[in-house]
């Protein structure tokens, strides 16, 4: 599998980008193919009590699809391999130790954390530093 598998290599390169959009986690019980692809979702999760997407806010305004609460995302450019260990519990805790809920999406060449919107740009700086801690060895025993 490609992709970075080293915690400190991870860390000292995660490169965080926030994206512009602001996103929303809906769930529909019932629904088809087509209508999915109408509503062009940035990602799917079949689950038990409905298909989950993640939606562009306007996309779920303009469907009267209801949703609870706005995201930003942010990605993490490193390359990830899907085997990597730990990196998913790094951003977090760090996101956590300042308030800052993280869900996690990983894909096949990056990793994506959906943050509240309103604390989108704390999150960045916090992901920001801790990028900085990793480079210099001060990764509170992360890598």
């Amino acid at each position: 599998m490609s992709g970075i598998t080293h915690l400190g290599a991870l860390l000292a390169t995660l490169t965080p980008s926030l994206r512009d959009e602001h996103y929303v986690f809906c769930s529909l019980a019932d629904t088809t193919l087509a209508e999915q692809l109408a509503l062009k979702p940035l990602c799917t999760f079949q689950e038990q009590e409905g298909l989950t997407l993640i939606l562009d806010k306007t996309v779920a305004e303009a469907h009267a699809i209801p949703f609870e609460a706005v995201f930003r995302c942010i990605t993490l450019t490193v390359h990830s391999s899907l085997e990597a260990v730990g990196l998913t519990a790094a951003v977090a805790q760090r996101l956590a130790e300042h308030d800052i809920s993280a869900n996690m999406v990983a894909a096949f060449y990056h990793d994506h954390v959906f943050v509240p919107a309103n604390k989108a740009k704390q999150a960045i700086s916090t992901l920001q530093a801790l990028q900085q801690e990793s480079r210099s060895g001060n990764c509170a025993g992360f890598c």
